[in-house]
């Protein structure tokens, strides 16, 4: 109902992996243009896609998530509410990614600990992580509640709630509430309490009141 798929689409590709279980996408959702979603997935409403995305099976997400143009799901993977991708991400088989995420273009999320392998380790992304552009997230990571992942950062192992990570390999620099915004009015981190934008009234006033 009120879900728009537009030209060049192709909708429930069939596969030996999705075990014949039939997609699902919610209501009031939107596919962009050359997009192809394999069967076997299941999207709550409001999905939302840019331009030639790629969604293989097994992909498990909760409402309002948005995939940005040419990004790419692999597919045997939990994916929250909320949830943005930029464009041109790569979201690797056994991802685990929690609530309000943000990852930004060209962000790879890795599985293969010794390439190439049939070992699978699967990425942990915590809620209201933010994972910046052009960052590397290696197999069995787990990025914490609140963290900030740098720009072009090399990140592995387990990080510690709301902290920044930058560089390759990724180091721990300094809790995200040592980042001010650029216009003075206060702090960047945790960005709930100032970005609001696409996220439900009663959802922002909870934000507000913690």
């Amino acid at each position: 109902m009120n879900t728009v798929i537009e030209a060049f689409c192709e909708i429930g590709v069939s596969n030996h992996l999705s075990n014949g279980e039939k997609l699902y996408i919610g209501v009031n959702s939107h596919i962009r243009s050359h997009s192809i979603f394999y069967e076997g997935s299941h999207f709550l409403e409001a999905l939302v896609t840019g331009h030639r995305v790629t969604v293989r099976e097994k992909v498990n997400a909760g409402k309002n998530l948005q995939i940005g143009t040419l990004s790419d799901l692999q597919g045997h993977c939990d994916i929250g509410d909320f949830v943005r991708f930029h464009s041109n991400v790569h979201i690797g088989q056994k991802s685990k990614i929690g609530n309000y995420v943000w990852i930004f273009p060209y962000v790879v999320l890795t599985n293969d600990p010794h390439p190439p392998s049939d070992t699978l380790l699967g990425v942990t992304v915590e809620d209201y992580a933010v994972i910046a552009t052009m960052s590397v997230v290696l197999p069995g990571a787990k990025i914490s509640h609140g963290c900030l992942i740098a720009a072009h950062s090399s990140i592995k192992g387990i990080t510690e709630a709301d902290m920044i990570y930058a560089g390759s390999p990724a180091k721990k620099i300094c809790p995200t509430t040592k980042v001010k915004l650029h216009d003075g009015t206060g702090d960047a981190y945790p960005w709930r309490k100032h970005f609001h934008r696409g996220y439900p009234e009663e959802l922002v006033t909870s934000w507000m009141s913690e």
